[in-house]
């Protein structure tokens, strides 16, 4: 009966994203067709959580801080999430206007949440004693989210995993001579069995983040991973799932749907080749992905917003992290920010979700971000900085039928073509023939970023 569920679920993949039939590369259009609900989401939650919640210290703390696998031990005897809420995280992430999650299935320290079959390092032989992937990934779909797993192609754990230069016990000498032996084949074995688990026991998977690939000496890259290999298999379990860019496959066809800029914003659209491509930049509320009780550089609501609009702006998607403490809660901080893009997104998220970079013939005034949607036309200005009384927007006269504020639909009456700028007699003041001038509101209204809904003359 399962099997039966699973080749239906795969058969609608390939018929929703349209893709490629066996032995044909995809072709762009397919591509396209196959992503476009992500392109469309523009958001989401990614999800670090594992032993590493109990220290309270960053995800790598046994990297960092050279721990044994004895030393680490005593947080898997004491693993026990209590108040583990799988349905509060899921409405916080829709209440936040989040469309997919990204969730752990196995760091780099090799504990998984799941119940593997491969394994008794997981969360079900811990004081906690059940599976946390399972009841999360159909609270996510009951709240009408994406299904993501990140998993670790690094495992500090695993006794074949061999020594490089970020495990844990890279500078113990004696250990390093002992691992010599260890065979990095089996680890494999290991790796592809843990994700085919993955693949076929949750359902439709709709995006996987692997990560990570450091090729070079003392590193490990596709030829030790079997990259080619792995997506294969993964392309042939879930056809219609999107990949990330961490296989070292850069330079392969289809070996990588979307690059993925870490915790910095690019300049410009991503490109490769000088051709725009799919991209998410992944981001913290701080400076650490796991539960970080003590790290202190929170970004704030206002800062968050601006960053999913400035990652839109450029063509992106913003996956945005939470890190949940031990007893399986998000901490108030990042229960804070979320409320508070939430409620940005309730009145303006239509100036996120299926847009995309403004076309180059619309400049971007000074203060402002833009974004465009292409099917419905119409261009979003997110303010920055209030003016006063008058915003220029220089090139777009002729372009515009109508204009409001997006949060509660009200006009903003503007001029075009080098009309009176000021409101009193004697205030005129000649624009640019091409510059249409919007007249705002003096106060700036009762939201963090007030956008500018311009409706595009047909053309």
């Amino acid at each position: 009966m399962f099997k039966s569920f699973l080749c239906a679920v795969c058969v609608l993949g390939l018929v929703a994203a349209a893709a490629a039939a066996p032995g044909r590369p995809e072709t762009e259009a397919e591509q396209k067709a196959r992503m476009k609900w992500w392109t469309e989401a523009r958001f989401g939650l990614f999800i670090h959580w594992g032993l590493y919640a109990l220290p309270a210290r960053h995800e790598w703390v046994k990297s960092n801080e050279r721990l044994t696998d004895e030393d680490y031990a005593r947080y898997f005897a004491r693993f026990d999430p209590d108040l583990y809420d799988p349905k509060a995280w899921a409405r916080a992430a829709k209440t936040a206007g989040m469309k997919y999650f990204v969730v752990t299935t196995k760091h780099h320290d090799g504990f998984c949440l799941w119940d593997s079959k491969l394994t008794d390092y997981k969360a079900t032989r811990t004081p906690w004693g059940k599976d946390l992937i399972k009841p999360l990934v159909e609270a996510m779909r009951a709240e009408g989210l994406r299904v993501g797993f990140y998993h670790s192609l690094l495992d500090w754990h695993h006794p074949e995993y061999t020594i490089d230069q970020f495990h844990p016990r890279r500078d113990d000498k004696a250990f390093v001579e002992q691992a010599a032996t260890r065979d990095l084949a089996k680890y494999d074995d290991y790796l592809f069995g843990q994700l085919k688990e993955l693949l076929t026991e949750f359902g439709r998977i709709d995006t996987l983040f692997l990560d990570f690939s450091f090729p070079g000496p003392n590193g490990k890259g596709r030829k030790e991973w079997q990259s080619e290999r792995l997506l294969k298999m993964i392309r042939e379990l879930q056809p219609g799932i999107i990949i990330n860019d961490r296989l070292d496959l850069l330079d392969v066809p289809g070996g990588w749907d979307y690059r993925t800029p870490e915790q910095f914003m690019p300049q410009e659209w991503v490109s490769v080749d000088g051709r725009p491509v799919p991209w998410e930049t992944c981001q913290t509320f701080s400076g650490s992905w796991g539960y970080y009780r003590d790290e202190t550089t929170w970004k704030s609501a206002p800062q968050l917003i601006g960053l999913l609009v400035e990652t839109v702006s450029k063509g992106g998607n913003l996956l945005l992290n939470v890190g949940p403490t031990g007893r399986g809660t998000f901490d108030d901080r990042a229960l804070d920010r979320l409320r508070g893009i939430g409620a940005w997104m309730d009145r303006n998220g239509r100036s996120i979700y299926g847009c995309t970079q403004a076309p180059a013939e619309f400049r971007t005034p000074r203060n402002c971000l833009l974004t465009y949607n292409p099917e419905a036309g119409r261009l979003y200005v997110h303010v920055l900085e209030w003016p006063i009384g008058v915003l220029n927007l220089d090139g777009f006269a002729g372009r515009v039928e109508y204009a409001q504020l997006l949060h509660d639909a009200s006009e903003v009456l503007f001029t075009e073509k080098g009309g009176e700028v000021g409101f009193m007699p004697g205030s005129r003041g000649k624009e640019s023939e091409n510059t249409l001038v919007l007249r705002l509101p003096v106060e700036k209204p009762a939201v963090e970023i007030p956008v500018i809904e311009l409706f595009l003359k047909k053309r």
